[in-house]
């Protein structure tokens, strides 16, 4: 990760997108452009090639999806830009659609509330342009109480350390969070991951995508 991470952010509320810009700045960001609509995304992503694109799903000009949309076309076109897409409200299908793009590293979903946390919200940018993945807890709780639930082998436990999992925290961040040793944070993921028929994998982002993969395959 560079040491200066140079951004594009995209945001169509002009107060909030002028409080990003100096919230991203406050903390070490470059910010290389600031813009209203998709198109005006597309062409600064393309003109500067950022580290990471901070964008609202809900963009001009059709106010629907237009920020997501253009944020996955561009990951088509640099596997390894990061995205950090922010929404008002949890849409678990756009999380999907985020995570199918690009190389399925470099990812995050963020609730909007959660830049009211504005370290931990630069944190987690630090974190996805560092390769991790970043998926808002709201949304992890949202796919965790589906009524078709694929999750019903698993303890209330490893419920809890999968969603801490899915929301790219790494077995010893997970450990000191429940109090636990980081052995036994293993063991209850190998347990999941053997319970869902998911290969074990190491690489933490890799299983967040797993694990993802195959809650929407359940839904």
């Amino acid at each position: 990760m560079p040491s200066v991470i140079r951004v594009v952010l995209a945001e169509d509320e002009v107060l909030l997108r002028e409080g990003l810009v100096g919230l991203l700045t406050r903390f070490g960001f470059a910010v290389d452009a600031a813009v209203g609509s998709a198109p005006d995304l597309l062409d600064a992503v393309r003109t500067h090639r950022p580290d990471l694109l901070v964008t609202d799903i809900r963009m001009p000009p059709q106010h629907r999806d237009d920020g997501l949309r253009a944020a996955v076309a561009l990951r088509a076109e640099r596997p390894d830009l990061a995205v950090v897409v922010l929404s008002q409200h949890v849409q678990s299908g756009y999380a999907a659609a985020l995570l199918d793009s690009g190389d399925g590293n470099r990812v995050g979903y963020l609730l909007k509330d959660r830049v009211a946390d504005v370290e931990e919200f630069a944190a987690t940018l630090r974190r996805v342009a560092a390769g991790g993945t970043a998926v808002d807890p709201d949304v992890v709780r949202h796919l965790l109480r589906r009524p078709r639930d694929p999750l019903g082998a698993l303890s209330p436990r490893e419920r809890e350390v999968l969603g801490l999992v899915a929301e790219g925290h790494s077995n010893s961040a997970i450990a000191a969070r429940l109090h636990v040793t980081e052995a036994a944070i293993g063991k209850h993921v190998g347990n999941i991951l053997a319970k869902l028929g998911l290969p074990p994998d190491e690489d933490t982002n890799r299983r967040v995508l797993a694990v993802l993969a195959h809650l929407r395959a359940a839904g």
